[in-house]
Parts: structure tokens; C-alpha cells; sequence
């Protein structure tokens, strides 16, 4: 059995994952649903992410674990211990451990990435999720849902990219967010 590639991202209701000034503090989860996201993806054992969101996330290699809440903790332990590879024409090294640099997203590479692996692999960033699922590779989209409305910024999937989904999991939390998980049926 292959691994799964799987999207997963925060999103305002309006479908963005930044606002138009690039933040998302708006989309931070609570203890509750950062407990939920670190169980969702307690499996994965990799992560292809690009530039971007490389950028943000070294903070959870960098920011000692001490002055973390539980939860954050625990996302922090799986992330330092996941396999990364990160997408970027403009980064010329990454720094953190445990982590790979390629130029350009190779659709074989991760076919074969895929066909190796039993786990999921977390795919980051809408671009590069889109890119993946152009390339017949993207078998499921999980979404959190934060209860704001941004009117514009970075989109959770690009324009022009279509994709059928199955709804096949939810939930609702007390702050207002929901989760939705979707396999992908068709491209």
C-alpha cells in the first residue's frame, strides 16, 4: 500500500490562508484543534513544503520547547522528527535539520516518494498542493476552517484548478473553526 499525499492548511471562510497583508493570525488555533491537527497528522513522517511556508514554519524548529503550551509542544516534537524537502528557486540552503532542498517540484520523484512509503505525506502550501494535484498525485484535502473573512490575500488553492471531492470527515469546535476532510475522486 502507497502513502497518501495529503493537503492540509487553515483557511478563512472566504477560502484564503493569509490575508492581503500576509498574516493569518486570524486563522491561530486553540489548544482543542491544535490537539486535533497534531492527531490527524501523528502518521505523517514527511513534508513537502515550499519557500514560504518553510519560512514560517522554522519557528517550530527554532523556538525552544519550553516556552510552549502542551499542544504546541507536541506539534513541535513532530515536526523536528518529519522528513522535509522544500520547494524553492530563490532559497539557497535550508537550515534546518532533517530537512531537503529542491528547485523544482518533480511529479515521478514524488510518485516514487509515494510508492515507498505506508504513511501520509503532508503537502504544504496551495501552489505547490495544486501543483501535485495537477500531476494526479493529491489524494485528500483537509481544511480548517477559521471564522473570519479576510476579503483577499494568499488563496487556500489557486484559481483554475479543478478538483472532485468526497467529503468523508468533520468536525466542529467550540471557537468557531471547523474541519473538513475531503478525498480527492477526480481531478
Amino acid at each position: 500500500m502507497s502513502g497518501k499525499l495529503v493537503y492540509f492548511n487553515t483557511a478563512s471562510l472566504d477560502g484564503y490562508i493569509a490575508g492581503p497583508d500576509g498574516t493569518w493570525e486570524w486563522g491561530s488555533p486553540d489548544a482543542t484543534v491544535h490537539t486535533f491537527v497534531n492527531q490527524l497528522f501523528a502518521a505523517s513522517r514527511t513534508q513537502l513544503i515550499g519557500r514560504k511556508t518553510y519560512e514560517v514554519m522554522t519557528y517550530w524548529d527554532e523556538e525552544p520547547l519550553e516556552n510552549m503550551e502542551p499542544a504546541e509542544r507536541e506539534f513541535a516534537d513532530q515536526w523536528r522528527t518529519t522528513d522535509k524537502i522544500v520547494y524553492s528557486r530563490t532559497l539557497p540552503s535550508v537550515s534546518a535539520d532533517r530537512t531537503d532542498l529542491r528547485t523544482e517540484f518533480d511529479a515521478d520523484e514524488v510518485r516514487a516518494l509515494k510508492e515507498s512509503v505506508t504513511h501520509p505525506i503532508a503537502i504544504g502550501g496551495g501552489e505547490l498542493a495544486a501543483e501535485a494535484a495537477r500531476a494526479g498525485l493529491l489524494d485528500e484535502v483537509h481544511v480548517v476552517v477559521a471564522p473570519a473573512v479576510v476579503g483577499g490575500g494568499t488563496r487556500l488553492l489557486p484559481d483554475g484548478l479543478r478538483l472532485g471531492l468526497e467529503l468523508f470527515d468533520e468536525r466542529r469546535f467550540g471557537n468557531g473553526m471547523v474541519y473538513l476532510g475531503y478525498r480527492v475522486v477526480n481531478g
